[in-house]
C-alpha cells in the first residue's frame, strides 16, 4: 500500500539520524514515483484531452502565444521522424480518430487541449477548438500550434507564418478561423529569425512542423489563406496586397476579398491585375499548393491597419467573407 502522504510520520527518539532520513527519503520516493510513471509520454492511454472552460476569446489567447511564448522562443529544427509524427497526428486528429492522433502527438511532446472561444456576444464564436501544442516548454524548440475547429468538418486553413515579426498578424488569423466554420489555423512558434539563419523563416522553408502539417493539409485539398504583414513603406499608398502566389486556383476568392475591402474603402493592390511587392511567388506553402492545384491566398496587410483595432477587424471581415467561399464548398 503507497504511504499516505497526508500523514505525519514519526520515529522512535533513540532512531539514529541517519536512519530517519533515510526512511523519510523513502517514503518520498515512494509517492514521488507512481506520479512521474503517469506522466510517461509513451503510456498506452494519454486520457481525454483536458478542456478548458469558455475563454476571453481565440483572439486574446493567440495574441498571448505570440507575445508571450513565440516572442521569447529559440528554435532547435525539427527532424523528419519528428515532423512526420506531428503531421500524422494532426491528420488523424482531423479524420477524428482523436485518441490515436493523441498518441501519435505524445511520441514528440505534443499534446491537445479543448478550448471553447467566448460565446458570440462576448466577441467570439462560441465554438470549440482542438489546440494542438507542445506540452513541454513551447519556448525551447519553437515548432508552433495548430488550431482545429470541432464543431465542422475542415473546409480550409489559415496560416500565420510570422506572426511576432510581422505583428498582429495572429488577430488576422484568430479573426478568420472565428469567422468561417471549419478552419484549421497552422501559427509558427518562433520568430523568422530565431534560427541559424532562414531555419526558422517557415514561409520559405519546407524543412519545419508548419510546412508539414500545411502540407498534409494540401493534400486533403483544403485550400488556404496566409497572412503577412509588412511596413507602411515597403508599399506606399496601399493598404493590402492580395494574391494568389505561385498559382491561379484562387482567383475568385481573390477578387471576392479584393472587391470587399475595395467597397470598404481600403487601396488593395491585387497582383493578378498589377505588379505588386509582395506577391509570394515564391512561398514554399504556396508553391506546394501550385503544384497541387489547390487554392491559395497570399495577404499582406500594412502595419497601419494591423496596428489599428477597427481597420483590423473590417479587413478581417473581408477576408472571412472570401474564406466563407470555400467553407461553402465553392
Amino acid at each position: 500500500m503507497s504511504p499516505d502522504p497526508t500523514k505525519k510520520i514519526t520515529a522512535p527518539a533513540n532512531l539514529p539520524r541517519t536512519a530517519v532520513l533515510l526512511a523519510l527519503l523513502v517514503a518520498a520516493v515512494a509517492v514521488v514515483v507512481p506520479a512521474l510513471d503517469r506522466s510517461r509520454t509513451d503510456a498506452p492511454n494519454p486520457g481525454p484531452a483536458p478542456t478548458d472552460g469558455p475563454s476571453p476569446g481565440l483572439e486574446r489567447r493567440l495574441s498571448s502565444y505570440a507575445t508571450g511564448v513565440v516572442a521569447d522562443s529559440r528554435y532547435r529544427p525539427p527532424d523528419r521522424a519528428e515532423r512526420e509524427a506531428l503531421a500524422e497526428g494532426v491528420a488523424l486528429y482531423l479524420d477524428g480518430e482523436h485518441a490515436k492522433g493523441e498518441r501519435r502527438l505524445a511520441e514528440v511532446d505534443f499534446g491537445v487541449r479543448i478550448v471553447r472561444d467566448a460565446p458570440r456576444d462576448g466577441g467570439g464564436s462560441g465554438r470549440r477548438y482542438a489546440e494542438i501544442a507542445d506540452r513541454t516548454d513551447e519556448t525551447r524548440r519553437g515548432w508552433g500550434r495548430v488550431y482545429v475547429d470541432l464543431d465542422t468538418a475542415p473546409r480550409y486553413s489559415v496560416q500565420v507564418p510570422h506572426p511576432v515579426a510581422d505583428a498582429y498578424t495572429d488577430r488576422l488569423g484568430a479573426g478568420i478561423l472565428r469567422g468561417a466554420p471549419g478552419g484549421v489555423l497552422v501559427i509558427a512558434g518562433a520568430h523568422r529569425r530565431a534560427g541559424d539563419g532562414n531555419a526558422a523563416d517557415v514561409a520559405h522553408r519546407r524543412d519545419t512542423v508548419f510546412h508539414a502539417v500545411s502540407a498534409e493539409l494540401v493534400a486533403r485539398g483544403l485550400p488556404a489563406i496566409q497572412v503577412h504583414g509588412y511596413a507602411d513603406s515597403s508599399v506606399p499608398g496601399r493598404d493590402l496586397v492580395v494574391s494568389t502566389g505561385a498559382g491561379d486556383r484562387a482567383r475568385p476568392q481573390g477578387r471576392t476579398l479584393a472587391d470587399a475591402l475595395d467597397d470598404d474603402g481600403f487601396r488593395v493592390c491585387r497582383a493578378w491585375e498589377d505588379t505588386c511587392p509582395l506577391e509570394g511567388r515564391n512561398n514554399k506553402q504556396g508553391r506546394l499548393a501550385a503544384d497541387e492545384g489547390v487554392p491559395f491566398l497570399h495577404v499582406e496587410v500594412s502595419r497601419a491597419v494591423r496596428g489599428d483595432a477597427a481597420r483590423t477587424a473590417r479587413a478581417v471581415a473581408a477576408m472571412a467573407t472570401a474564406v466563407r467561399e470555400w467553407a461553402a464548398g465553392n
